[in-house]
This record gives structure tokens, sequence and C-alpha cells, in this order.
């Protein structure tokens, strides 16, 4: 399931079943996608063509600025991972001063990927935690320098449980 909101104003609701079909807001779709090189596709839905450029792409932020028949439009896409996050009270952590990292969930500390006096970029890889057998990698909310590693590899750790401090 995907979220997008095209120009900050409408959200649509896609469900991919496969590369050629789907729904959007629950109406079924096929379409034909053809790369026609890096970035660029030749797209046939509903027996019109399209000509798609990716112009810009934000990958960790999830927005994309693209073309299509040379109409600009400004894409910010959201997963069901994304959904999980907001539902904990995650979403808005890059708003207000991060001081801390906690665990979202119970779990197993499976890799701490950086050191203390690191410093890290919004988005960056901070440390792996098992729960509920999935990798779940937790990134830096925000830009900022590693003060203290609170949990070691293989640690188990309760929810909320401060797992990183910033400096």
């Amino acid at each position: 399931m995907l979220k997008v909101k095209v120009n900050n104003q409408t959200e649509l609701v896609i469900e991919l079943e496969n590369a050629s079909t789907g729904t959007i807001d629950g109406k079924a779709f096929a379409w034909d996608v053809i790369e026609v090189k890096d970035g660029s596709f030749h797209i046939i839905k509903d027996n019109r063509s399209y000509n798609v450029e990716v112009i810009k792409a934000d990958a960790a932020e999830k927005s994309f600025l693209i073309s299509v028949n040379g109409n600009k439009y400004q894409l910010n896409v959201k997963d069901k991972f994304d959904e999980l996050l907001k539902s904990l009270g995650f979403d808005d952590l890059s708003a207000k001063k991060v001081n801390e990292i906690k665990a979202p969930m119970p779990g197993l500390v499976l890799d701490i990927r950086v050191n203390e006096g690191d410093i890290v970029k919004k988005g960056d890889p901070i440390l792996v935690l098992e729960a509920m057998k999935m990798e779940n990698i937790i990134k830096s909310p925000t830009d900022g320098m590693i003060k203290k590693i609170n949990v070691k590899k293989g640690v188990a750790v309760e929810k909320n449980q401060v797992l990183i401090n910033f400096g």
C-alpha cells in the first residue's frame, strides 16, 4: 500500500498487485510501462499514451518531481512503514529538537551502525532492531552528533527505552 500526495493536495491510495496491475483508490487499473532510458518511461493506460520523466528524486524523503506529457507534478509517497511510524507518533520527530532515540517497540539490537562522536545526517541508519521476526532499521530523525550509545549489540530492549543520545 502506498499513499501518494500529488502537489500537496490530492492523496491517492495505490495498491500494486504486480508491475502492471493494481488499484488506485479502490478502482482497478492496468498499464504497460517501458523504461525508455534512465528516468524516462513510456506508459499506456486506458488506451492513452503518457511520456513520464523523473526530474528529481529524493529517496530518503520519498519525494519525487515528475513530468507527465510536459506537466510537472510533485509526489510525496508514504508506505505502510511510514503509516506505522505515524501511528506510533514517530512521524514528526524532525520538527522537534531531538535529544534521544527511543525503541519504537520491544526487540533485540542486532547491529549498531554508529559510534559515539559520529556526525549523522537525517535518514542515516543508526541501528538495526529485530522485532516480531523482522529487522527494522532505525534511522536518524535529524542531523546531529551521537553523544552516547545506551545499548549493546545482542541486548533486548523494551518499548520507549532510550537507545541513543544526541549531543
